[in-house]
C-alpha cells in the first residue's frame, strides 16, 4: 500500500516536470523563431510584433500552469496536503502581484525576489507557476496587458523554475547569499532575454543599415555583436538596477522569508510512513 502511494507521488511529480520541459521549449522557440524565418523583417511584422502568436502563447503558458495545479491535486491519498499547496500558491501569487503596484525605479521591481525564494523552497514546478501567474495577475492589476505579456510570463517562470534547481546549503546564511547572487544574475538575464521578443521584429533590418539592427543575412557572431550594442545602449542601466534591487532585497529579507516558507513546506509535504515497530520490538526484547 505504502509503495503504491509513493509511486503515485512520484508520478504526480514527473508529469508537471514534463509539462514544464515541453512548454519551455515552446517558449524558447517563440523567442527565437524570428531569427530563423527570413520573413521576420517584413513590413507587416514590424508594426505588430508577435501580434498574431502572442494570444496563443498566453493561452498555452496559462493552461500549462492550470494543468500542473490540477495534476498536483489529482491524488486522493494525499489530496488534502496538495490542495493546501495550491491554495498557498494562490496566496503567494496574490501577494507578489500586489507588490508590483509599488513604484519601481529604473526597472527595479520587488516581485522577483519572492519568485526566487518561493522557487528555491518549493521546487521548479511550483516556482514556474509562481513566476508565470504573478506576472499574469500583476499585468491585470497594472494594465500591462499586451503582446509582451506571455514573454514576460515565460521569463519570470524560468526564474522560479531555475531557482528550484539550486542546491540547499545547510547554512541559512550561505543559502541567502547564494540566492542573492542568483537574483542579481537574473536581474540582468531577464532583461537580456526579454529584449529578444521584439528586437528582430522592430529593428530596421535591411531597409536602414544600423549598427543595432538585425537582418537575416547576418552571421551568428555579427548578430551577437549588434545585439550586444543594442542591449548596452537601451537596457543595461535598467537591468543593473533590477539586479541590485534583487540582491539587496534577498540579503535583507531572505532569512525571515525562507524560514516562513520552509515551515509551510515542511507542514504541507508528504513523507512516506515507515514501520519501525520491528526495530522497537527488537530493542525491547534485547533489554534496550
Amino acid at each position: 500500500m505504502h509503495t503504491e502511494i509513493g509511486r503515485s507521488e512520484r508520478t504526480n511529480e514527473r508529469l508537471p516536470a514534463l509539462l514544464l520541459i515541453g512548454i519551455s521549449l515552446v517558449g524558447v522557440a517563440a523567442f527565437l523563431y524570428p531569427f530563423v524565418l527570413s520573413a521576420a523583417n517584413d513590413a507587416g511584422l514590424e508594426t505588430s510584433a508577435h501580434g498574431t502568436d502572442a494570444p496563443f502563447l498566453f493561452a498555452i503558458v496559462t493552461g500549462v500552469c492550470l494543468v500542473a495545479s490540477l495534476i498536483s491535486t489529482s491524488d486522493d491519498t494525499t489530496g488534502t496536503s496538495r490542495a493546501k499547496i495550491v491554495a498557498l500558491l494562490g496566496v503567494l501569487v496574490a501577494i507578489d502581484a500586489t507588490l508590483r503596484l509599488v513604484p519601481g525605479v529604473l526597472g527595479a521591481s520587488p516581485i522577483f525576489p519572492l519568485i526566487i525564494l518561493v522557487g528555491a523552497v518549493f521546487g521548479a514546478t511550483f516556482g514556474f507557476q509562481m513566476g508565470a501567474l504573478t506576472i499574469l495577475l500583476s499585468a491585470f492589476l497594472t494594465g500591462g496587458v499586451g503582446p509582451w505579456l506571455p514573454f514576460q510570463m515565460f521569463g519570470a517562470a524560468w526564474i522560479g523554475m531555475s531557482a528550484g534547481w539550486l542546491p540547499k546549503p545547510a547554512s541559512l546564511t550561505a543559502r541567502v547569499v547564494m540566492l542573492a547572487a542568483f537574483g542579481a544574475l537574473w536581474g540582468v538575464l531577464f532583461g537580456a532575454i526579454m529584449n529578444l521578443w521584439f528586437w528582430p521584429l522592430s529593428t530596421p533590418g535591411l531597409e536602414v543599415e544600423s549598427g543595432f539592427s538585425w537582418n537575416p543575412e547576418l552571421g551568428f557572431i555579427e548578430t551577437l555583436r549588434r545585439y550586444g550594442g543594442f542591449y548596452v545602449t537601451t537596457s543595461l542601466v535598467f537591468d543593473l538596477t533590477r539586479s541590485l534591487a534583487n540582491l539587496l532585497l534577498i540579503l535583507v529579507l531572505g532569512k525571515p522569508v525562507l524560514r516562513l516558507l520552509d515551515r509551510y513546506n515542511a507542514r504541507f509535504s508528504w513523507h512516506e510512513w515507515q514501520d519501525t515497530s520491528d526495530e522497537r520490538t527488537g530493542d525491547t526484547a534485547s533489554g534496550r
